[in-house]
């Protein structure tokens, strides 16, 4: 019978990603329907960003009550790439939001329109306010990695809030209204920023992507320096959701009555070096060297410094 070693992700930043998420929900409705009173196109982008953003709040606060459950016999691996899905789904959102504002803003430049500024000035100055107490309920949560996501969301949004206030100030003096559809193209391009970074941090996960500034080379060379460790092969490093990295390695080790200290050695190596808990290793005795000549062509191969001859 097999055992599965689990760990149970921490769901501590549910309580400020629900808090931030109304927050959030909360105004983009209000912006929405101010941008239309008003004529403003740079607040319905905002309004836009902002429910984009309220949209990835709900992925995060999700997975963080959906991290609580645990394991089970057809979800060995638990219920972490749910957000996955999610955040894929919320890229393609937030791309259609991006091609009907741009195509809105580039009608206005033909087409203006009457913009009422004195409203989106003060509706700005609330949505801004809004975001910094967002960001300070988030950054006062555990900083876990759906958290430090949300918080540069919500830092996303305060530059959509600073457009569509210097949008507002310039209609109200000057009554020029291109600033408008100018500043809604460039909340446009921070969408598309933070959709094209989302896509692709899912991507990553659904190819099972080793994880960005990590080097696959880098830690079966730190591996193979464990005491014990005589080579390392067949590595594999992967995310296995966006908070859990997962590791599989060949261990090759003098003699097999070694593994019982290499094992623990090993483990915690990997969780200080490099933050892998989730480890699956299999011990091998060394091999003969016409064995271990023939071994090199594996995957993830790494020998020790010190084993340059017998």
């Amino acid at each position: 019978m097999f055992e599965h070693d689990h760990h149970r992700h921490d769901a501590r930043g549910a309580t400020p990603l629900g808090r931030a998420l109304w927050f959030t929900l909360a105004f983009a409705v209000v912006e929405a329907v101010t941008g239309l009173w008003s004529g403003s196109l740079a607040l319905l982008a905002d309004a836009g960003h902002m429910l984009s953003d309220s949209m990835g709040l709900i992925t995060a606060f999700a997975a963080a009550r959906l991290a609580q459950r645990p394991a089970d016999a057809e979800y060995t691996y638990g219920f972490g790439r749910v957000e996955v899905v999610a955040a894929a789904a919320n890229a393609l959102v937030m791309l259609g939001l991006v091609v009907a504002i741009a195509w809105g803003a580039f009608q206005r430049f033909s087409n203006p329109v009457e913009i009422k500024g004195l409203a989106v000035v003060v509706v700005a100055l609330l949505g801004l306010g809004i975001n910094v107490a967002v960001f300070m309920t988030l950054r006062g949560g555990t900083p876990t990695i759906n958290v430090r996501g949300a918080m540069l969301h919500v830092l996303g949004d305060l530059l959509g809030s600073v457009a569509a206030l210097i949008a507002g100030l310039v209609v109200w003096t000057t009554g020029w209204t291109p600033i408008d559809p100018l500043l809604s193209l460039i909340v446009c391009g921070l969408l598309l920023n933070s959709a094209a970074r989302l896509f692709r941090d899912a991507l990553d996960v659904v190819l099972e992507r080793v994880p960005r500034g990590m080097s696959i080379a880098a830690v079966a060379q730190s591996m193979a320096a464990v005491p014990g460790v005589k080579a390392i092969h067949d590595l594999h490093i992967w995310t296995a959701s966006s908070d859990t990295v997962a590791l599989s390695a060949h261990v090759v080790v003098e003699r097999l009555a070694d593994w019982e200290s290499v094992l623990p050695a090993m483990k915690q190596h990997l969780h200080d070096a490099h933050r892998i808990e989730h480890v699956t290793l299999q011990p091998e005795p060394r091999a003969t060297p016409l064995e271990d000549c023939g071994s090199t062509r594996d995957h993830g191969h790494a020998h020790r410094h010190d084993e340059q001859s017998d």
